[in-house]
């Protein structure tokens, strides 16, 4: 195979070079594209009405305006060279022959004396009228000539040099020489296009908005807050069946919830029946060297009560509002000197943020109790940016291995090999903390600490 026959070979379909184009268009597009539905929407219907007018105005206008400005441009100049003619035929007749040009054919003929033409105007390039019209000029007269298409407001003026070294002057209309009602097809035509975006941004924005109020209903009840308004589904019948099937499944997990809340609290309320008797019965006891430990275990018990009524309070219940972090960090520090730990903090950034304050509170408590009952120091960092908030707790304790940090946060899960979680803990601290962050729209995640035991990573949306 020469050199020629192989830069003209197909390119072979498992070439990477193609594959690695064609994925960086895609990458510009996505990267480029506007990603709203209602802009895509609008784009889908803009673009096509866009080619189709471009494609129009290249092809179909300018084809029409030059045909037309060559055939009015030809008609004018033969009337020149008809002028020309009869001038040389009769030169007698020259008065007769200029009335005769302004009367019948419109030309306003001036017979100049002999002399030199002005310097020739450059041709705009994008001048259909001088180019069609000297190209007439040149084919149907042939002799030297001056041309200016800007005479006049609406004329055009052409100077012919004739036989006896005369030059003629002729001065005509301009829409005589050229199509001059072009734009009235552009305004009708963009007039058209822009009436029919309107009415298709309107119609638009009525189908958009059901698929935005599902969006938000949506997102509200995935961070466990009550919607601002009721949500109905309307529009398209296939956004209200979206709509209907959100529903019902809502009201599935409500029930569910409802369910589980309630089981909870009868148990809890039961137990605790059981526990206040049996508190009576140790406080009238005599022996309270033997009670101490029965009053231990009690206290313990109703820890893991009050943890299980945490997991199963409903957090959507509590409106947003201001929390001060550094308030609540000062608190943390305190509550670790109590435990005899050591808890320092830092802030970056505004130290107030919206969030529902009893809840993100419970949080940040369950992940420091959890970080000083198994570490000596703990280290809490919170940054406020412009969009998140994200806080740190490190602790020097022993860590939890990597394959088993997404188990904790299953309820009742307690890991005591890698924690040495004493018999106290419920397993429900870091479930807790979980939920109460993604009922913000954010997470919690564990990892690697630089104290050499565990990091929680709290970030959510403020």
């Amino acid at each position: 195979m020469t050199t020629q026959d192989s830069d003209l070979a197909p390119i072979p379909l498992n070439d990477p070079k193609p594959r690695i184009v064609l994925a960086n268009i895609g990458r510009f597009f996505r990267r480029n594209l506007p990603r709203g539905l209602f802009a895509r929407s609008l784009l889908i219907i803009v673009l096509p009405m866009l080619i189709l007018q471009t494609v129009l105005v290249f092809v179909f206008m300018e084809r029409h305006w030059q045909m037309v400005t060559t055939r009015l441009s030809a008609a004018v100049t033969r009337d020149i060279a008809s002028v020309i003619d009869l001038m040389d035929k009769m030169p007698d007749e020259e008065a007769e022959i200029i009335r005769i040009a302004d009367e019948r054919m419109g030309l306003r003929v001036t017979l100049l004396p002999p002399g030199k033409l002005p310097p020739r105007k450059p041709i705009p390039f994008f001048s259909i009228l001088d180019q069609t019209l000297s190209r007439q000029i040149n084919n149907q007269i042939n002799r030297p000539f001056w041309l200016d298409t800007r005479y006049g407001p609406k004329d055009v003026e052409i100077r012919v040099v004739i036989d006896d070294g005369r030059i003629l002057s002729v001065v005509t209309r301009r829409d005589r020489t050229f199509a001059s009602n072009s734009h009235i097809f552009l305004i009708w035509m963009f007039g058209t296009s822009l009436v029919l975006i309107i009415i298709a941004i309107l119609f638009l924005r009525g189908q958009i908005r059901p698929i935005q109020a599902l969006a938000r209903a949506a997102e509200s009840f995935g961070k466990g807050q009550k919607p601002a308004e009721p949500y109905h589904p309307r529009g398209a019948v296939e956004v209200r069946r979206a709509g209907i099937a959100f529903m019902q499944m809502r009201e599935r997990i409500e029930r569910q919830i409802e369910q589980r809340t309630a089981m909870l609290s009868g148990v809890s309320h039961d137990l605790r029946t059981i526990l206040t008797r049996f508190r009576l019965q140790l406080a009238i006891a005599e022996d309270a060297k033997d009670l101490e430990g029965l009053n231990r275990d009690v206290d313990d018990m109703n820890a893991m009560l009050d943890g299980y009524l945490d997991f199963a309070r409903d957090q959507s219940e509590e409106a947003e509002g201001d929390l001060d972090l550094g308030a609540l960090l000062r608190q943390l520090e305190e509550s670790a000197k109590l435990h005899r730990k050591s808890l320092t903090s830092a802030i970056e950034g505004d130290s107030h943020v919206k969030v529902r304050p009893n809840a993100f509170t419970r949080l940040l408590t369950n992940l420091a109790a959890n970080a000083w009952r198994h570490g000596n120091n703990v280290r809490i960092e919170a940054r406020h940016s412009g969009r998140f908030l994200t806080v740190t707790v490190d602790d020097n304790g022993p860590g939890i291995p990597a394959e088993k940090r997404e188990d904790v946060f299953k309820p009742f899960v307690r890991l005591d090999e890698a924690r040495n979680l004493d018999a106290s803990g419920t397993g429900l601290g870091l479930a807790i903390a979980r939920d109460i962050a993604r009922g913000h729209g954010g997470d919690v995640t564990l990892g690697e600490s630089p104290m050499g035991g565990l990091r929680a990573t709290v970030r959510v949306p403020v």
